[in-house]
């Protein structure tokens, strides 16, 4: 008897310790946006990712559909205004070295970080990746996409950052 309730006991907590990633972040919604520390050693504090647009993606370097995705981030990059608005790419890799090593290859002209626990508690669970974001200088989700976004829509997202 004390086994059993033991177990029921153990998968209680184990039930509601993930519920705090089971919820997702959807559009109307606001987040409060953590700092973070890019693959190349840069920080970055909440304050100072403040005040913009940022466009989050979601990604990970084995990942066709994020390869295709990053280049045209890659595209539309220098087409945003900084103050305005910023890419942010937080990699799901299982390892930073190949992150890193892929973001390094790539020379990504944006933010590249991992997922932190605090990100991915504040996103939630995600459908896929990519999984791309767009959160208003007020902290609220504007938009969300995920799976590939063709060119066009990706460009679309210039207007964040003019």
């Amino acid at each position: 008897m004390n086994t059993l309730r033991g177990c029921c006991l153990s998968l209680l907590l184990l039930f509601f310790s993930s519920c705090q990633f089971a919820h997702a972040v959807e559009v109307g919604q606001t987040i409060r946006v953590s700092g973070l520390v890019s693959l190349s050693g840069q920080t970055m504090t909440a304050e100072q990712l403040a005040g913009k647009y940022l466009i989050i993606q979601v990604w990970a370097s084995w990942c066709p559909y994020c390869h295709t995705q990053n280049l045209n981030l890659q595209k539309l990059a220098p087409q945003l205004s900084p103050d305005k608005a910023l890419i942010v790419a937080l990699s799901v890799d299982r390892d930073e070295f190949s992150a890193q090593n892929y973001a390094e290859q790539h020379a990504f002209p944006f933010l590249t970080a991992m997922m932190t626990p605090e990100w991915s508690a504040t996103l939630g669970k995600r459908r896929g990746i990519p999984e791309l974001y767009v959160v208003n200088p007020q902290g609220k989700v504007v938009q969300k996409d995920f799976g590939l976004m063709v060119g066009a829509d990706l460009f679309e997202l210039k207007k964040y950052g003019q």
